[in-house]
Formats: C-alpha cells, structure tokens, sequence
C-alpha cells in the first residue's frame, strides 16, 4: 500500500525579524523552542521576504508568484482569486488543508478592517482553495477582547476567550487532533499575528512584559535619527515622541516573541504526543522583519536586512542531507519547494524556484539570488517608494524608481549595511552584475518596475484587482532597463 504523504503544519509570525532570536545571536531573545526546534530543523539562514509587506508576502506564499503577478501591490486591496493555489494543489491531492488566523487578502476599504464586510472572507474562491477549516479574519493587530476575533463561515464575530495567540494555538492543537485521527494527510497553515506593533503593555500578557520590565534596549548601530527620504511618511517614519517610545517598544516585541515563542512549544510538544513526528513537515518562518530605527525607518518595507531577512526552519520527516542551508531562499520559492518534498505536484505557473533537491542531497540547481521589490507605500496609493532590488548570499544591490538612485552593501564585511559602495570604482564590475542580475530576473516575470500610480490606473478598480494577463503588453524591456542603468 502507498505510504501516507507527509503532513504540514506551517506557523507564521508576523514582523517577526531574522536578528531577533536566540538561535540567530541575539541575547536578549528569550525563544528557548524555537532555539531548540532550529537544532532539529534544516536552517534556511539566507531566507527573504520577497516583498516585505503583510499582503504581498502571503499572496506570493499562497500562489509562488511575485507581486508583479499576483496584484498585491499595497495591503488594503482585494486579491484576485484566479490563481492557482497551494491549497487547490493540496485539496486535489487528497489533503485536508486548514488555516488559521490572519489572511489580509480581502480588505478594499483603507482603514476599516474591522468592518465584517472586510474582515469576513466569505466561502469560495476568495479562500483560494481553503474550502476546509478557515477559522481566519483579514487583519488586525490587537489581541484581546472584542479585537481579537475570528470568523468561520459567516460574518459573525467571533471572539477569544483570552489572548489571542494563545487561543489560536489551542485551536491548532484541537484540529491537529483531528486531522491526525483521520486517514488522510493534512496540511495546517498558524498565521499569528504577533509581534506585530502595536507595541504597548496592554497588548501583551503581563506575565510576559514582566521577562523584559528592566531589559536596556538601545537603538541599533545603524539607528540614523533623520528619516530616510525614501521611507513612506505614514508607516516608514517617526516622529520625536515615537522615537522615544522606541525602547519600551523594543520590550513589547521581545515579550511578544517569548509568547510566540511558548506557542510554538505547544505546538512541537502535540506532534510529538499525537506521533505526527515521523511524517509531518514543519516550518517557522515569518512574513517580514521590523527597523526598529534602523536606517532612519520604523517597519518594514525596504530592502535593508532588518526588514527583508526572516527565519525560516523546517524539520523534515527524514534526515536530510543540508541541515544549514545558506541557499538563497525567496517567498515565491517556498511553495514550490514544500509542494516538492511532499511529492506533489507545482503549479507551471509558479514562478519560485524548487531547492527540494539541494535540501535533499546537499546538491543540485540553486537560485544566484533573490529578487526583492516594493510596488509603493505600504497600505495606501502614492508613488515615490518603489523599489527592486537583489540580493544574493554576499551583497544586497538596489535600486530606487524615482531618481535612479542605488544601493550596494557587501552584507559579510558591512552586516548593518551602512557604507553604500554602489558609487566606488573599485565596486563597478559587482554592481553592474548585480544589476544585470536583477534585470533579468525581472524581465523573466515581464516586471515593467511601474510606478505604484500605474497599478491603480491599469489594474485596480475600487480597490479590487482585475485579471493580470495582459499588462505590460506595450512595453518595451530593453528600452525601460536602459532608464534605470
């Protein structure tokens, strides 16, 4: 008889950082699990967020295309359900596929997330093939009481008994009950919404602030206290008060992180006690990372390390041959490559690349580096932001669309990114690399590097976006690359 395929059970932070754990280096980190989960698991070290927003990243998670091809180009809009997804691949294969917590795929109203026409995401193609349990809401980042809720099948609230990660981890343990009574596998997706800001003792169990009460949290090396022009002034900049605020916000996000941190325990502890170990794959990792003043920002979306580096771990049934893979490993690859070790099927439309055989063997292709983008501001229209960029496991190369401005940093010898060698002689024949590099990448999905403005005239009506297969038609690549050279 055919072997059961292997389970998933996929946990996903939210603005949890690479630089922020114990396993990664960091002291102050109190994260004894996942430490110890990252002893166990193959360490994807050089894992990015292809673009480091909250939408854009689960779009390309959810489908293995970049935001050029899905359409999430800024977070409160409507994706386009007509993807191919990696639960349509699982339901076809027989998979009982469920999800949990945050979906941010659905909202077309800017700020009003709350509203269940927004955070209600009805059955049917809009889960993109979670037609299983959806236990989900759009978005929001406030976990206690009536701000913390979920919705099932219906635009009814409803709310957590207590905080919101914790009751989410239970529910996860209750399905993994479930799921593993049944004879066919299953595939379980925990998007948590921590440590996602906002950062304040009441958004955080006290118990878990009184492990940071007294920790000295200074700013980074690289803190810059002017704001970085290119930043979007709303959710990449602060002012004098926030800046201030910076140290106990630091506190928060590490009580934040312990708390995760314990629910990932929980979660390891039950598929140990259900016998799931031998034949479940599974994986922590996070949508992107956070500044903390970094480079003159707060938040995410930029292409320095603080924002696009995220952990990625993942133990497999089998004693794989790379257990610290250095590979680099992008957002649009992680379908591709799970989907391959679970020996099913990718979708030919995906556009990440499958690393299966190299985390099998310790051999075979590998990506030269990652593609990394922004499409505009963070959650509202505005041009200006753009950016691409590429990094590979040495060097992060961009570029800025509104004057052509770019970006080198040699990652090894410059780790916080603060001497810019795209100007230097010496460093020509690495940038022009890079750049041709990146181009190609980016003419291989046919990304036209458009203004934010172009989207929302071209492909978005009233925030919902419309069919993608014949954008960029017109456009001339050669002539467009030449613009930014």
């Amino acid at each position: 008889m055919e072997s059961k395929k292997p389970n998933l059970i996929c946990i996903i932070a939210d603005q949890l950082r690479y630089q922020s754990l114990g396993y990664t280096g960091d002291v102050k980190a109190i994260t004894p699990h996942i430490d110890a989960f990252s002893k166990e698991s193959t360490d994807l070290c050089n894992t990015v967020s292809g673009h480091p927003v909250c939408a854009p990243f689960r779009a390309s998670l959810f489908t293995g295309k970049y935001t050029t091809s899905t359409g999430m180009v800024i977070n409160e809009i409507r994706m386009n359900p007509d993807h191919r997804s990696f639960a349509h691949v699982l339901n076809d294969n027989g998979y009982n596929a469920g999800l949990i917590g945050k979906w941010h795929l659905y909202a077309d109203e800017w700020g009003k997330h709350t509203d269940p026409k927004n955070s209600f995401i009805p059955p049917g193609p809009d889960r993109l093939g979670f037609d299983g349990l959806f236990a989900a809401y759009n978005f929001h980042h406030t976990y206690y009481g009536e701000s913390a809720y979920y919705h099932l099948d219906t635009p009814e609230k409803i709310y957590a008994d207590k905080y919101e990660p914790d009751f989410q981890t239970d529910m996860a343990i209750e399905k993994m009950t479930e799921y593993s009574a049944s004879d066919k596998p299953f595939a379980l997706f925990l998007a948590v919404g921590t440590p996602h800001d906002p950062w304040n003792k009441k958004n955080i169990p006290p118990e878990y602030y009184e492990k940071f009460k007294d920790v000295e949290f200074p700013f980074p090396e690289n803190y810059l206290p002017d704001n970085d022009p290119y930043a979007d002034g709303l959710w990449g900049h602060m002012n004098e008060q926030e800046r201030e605020r910076m140290h106990e916000w630091m506190r928060v996000y590490y009580a934040m992180t312990a708390n995760l941190d314990d629910n990932v325990g929980r979660i390891l502890d039950t598929v140990d006690r259900l016998g799931l170990r031998e034949n479940s794959i599974v994986v922590f990792t996070s949508d992107h990372g956070e500044c903390f003043g970094a480079h003159g920002r707060r938040a995410k979306n930029t292409f320095y390390e603080e924002a696009v580096r995220v952990p990625f771990l993942m133990r497999l049934p089998e004693q794989y041959e790379n257990k610290k893979c250095d590979a680099c490993f992008n957002t649009v690859d992680i379908m591709p490559t799970l989907l391959s070790l679970m020996g099913l099927p990718v979708p030919e439309e995906a556009e990440g690349s499958d690393i299966s055989e190299l985390l099998k063997t310790g051999k075979g292709p590998e990506p030269e580096g990652a593609l990394m983008m922004c499409t505009g501001k963070t959650a509202d229209y505005g041009d200006g932001h753009e950016w691409r960029a590429v990094r590979t496991k040495r060097y992060t190369y961009a570029v800025y669309r509104v004057d052509g401005s770019e970006h080198l940093y040699d990652n090894l010898a410059d780790p916080y990114q603060m001497n810019n060698l795209a100007g230097r002689s010496e460093y020509k024949t690495v940038r022009d690399e890079l750049h041709d590099m990146m181009w190609k990448k980016m003419n291989k999905i046919n990304d036209t590097f458009e203004a934010n403005s172009y989207y929302m005239e071209n492909w978005i009506r009233n925030r919902h976006i419309m069919k993608t297969d014949t954008l960029h038609a017109d456009v001339d690549l050669d002539e467009l690359e030449k613009r930014y050279k």
